[in-house]
């Protein structure tokens, strides 16, 4: 494992571009965008939203001073966004949290920025709704099951009020499980998020570009284990993936004729070409996790 946990929001404002943001865990670099190929956008899945985070970065500890979206999530009910916690932990005193389910998340931001100049509350007021995160207690746990989840909680009526959404049905306990690796084979697998896009290769190396508008791509299962679904990123096999700013974002699978959302976007290879790691919602430790913010299957 490389990372357990994310670089202060300075540096990671510095290391990537302002709509990225680095993920962390489970024995690879973390993953958090969609990728070019086998990708489309996703204007119809308006339960995916945006985490952004209004944050103190010039360090004078009194006011936020920047805005910008660090990771993607997924409306699970009317007032609960779910995503990750590496995206809501590690951040200075006075930080904000707030959900956006613009489709393009960061021309929202450019637009309001030019309207609210040098006003980060204003900004993020433009374009998101601000709520209260909720980290698991434990995180950061064991690479066998990192805790890795969190959710911000938002006012039911001031999102009903600016999007028109369905929130996203959730796996009953053990059903992945129950299933099984040939079940799963078979079934249709999606990831969505506001991610960068996988490494292109250029003069000055690797970068990912691209980031801030809501994609969604092919997937297929790979692996099961006690706290993770393993997604394949594979372009030959005619699948997308998901790169960095993904990172809480939403993996479905269709289970009997239902969209279901059976993981969260965590980790993955550093260039996004080849798997995307998801932490189970159907297992005990995120069931557990989840029963006092929503109602569980």
């Amino acid at each position: 494992m490389r990372a357990t946990r994310l670089t202060s929001p300075r540096k990671r404002a510095a290391a990537v571009t302002t709509a990225a943001a680095a993920l962390t865990v489970a024995a690879a670099l973390p993953a958090a965008a969609i990728s070019t190929y086998n990708s489309s956008p996703a204007p119809e899945r308006t339960e995916v939203g945006a985490l952004v985070v209004t944050y103190d970065h010039d360090e004078d500890a009194t006011t936020p001073d920047r805005v910008d979206w660090f990771c993607s999530g997924t409306m699970i009910d009317r007032d609960t966004f779910l995503t990750a916690a590496h995206c809501t932990t590690d951040w200075p005193a006075g930080a904000r949290f707030h959900v956006s389910l613009e489709q393009d998340v960061q021309a929202a931001l450019d637009a309001a920025a030019r309207e609210h100049p040098g006003d980060p509350a204003a900004v993020a007021a433009a374009v998101a709704v601000e709520g209260t995160a909720h980290n698991h207690p434990e995180y950061p746990g064991p690479a066998t099951d990192t805790r890795d989840i969190s959710v911000v909680e938002v006012p039911a009526g001031r999102m009903a009020d600016r999007w028109d959404f369905t929130p996203a049905a959730l796996p009953t306990a053990g059903q992945l499980d129950a299933l099984g690796p040939k079940a799963l084979d078979g079934a249709g697998f999606t990831v969505a998020g506001y991610g960068t896009q996988e490494a292109q290769r250029g003069p000055g190396g690797h970068t990912h570009p691209g980031g801030g508008v809501r994609m969604k791509a092919p997937t297929s299962f790979n692996a099961l284990n006690k706290a993770w679904v393993r997604v394949a990123m594979t372009a030959p096999q005619g699948n997308g993936g998901a790169c960095y700013g993904d990172s809480g974002g939403p993996n479905f699978a269709e289970i009997d004729g239902e969209r279901v959302l059976v993981g969260t976007t965590i980790t993955g290879d550093a260039p996004c070409y080849a798997t995307n790691v998801a932490y189970r919602l159907d297992a005990p430790g995120a069931r557990a996790f989840l029963a006092p913010y929503t109602d569980l299957p």
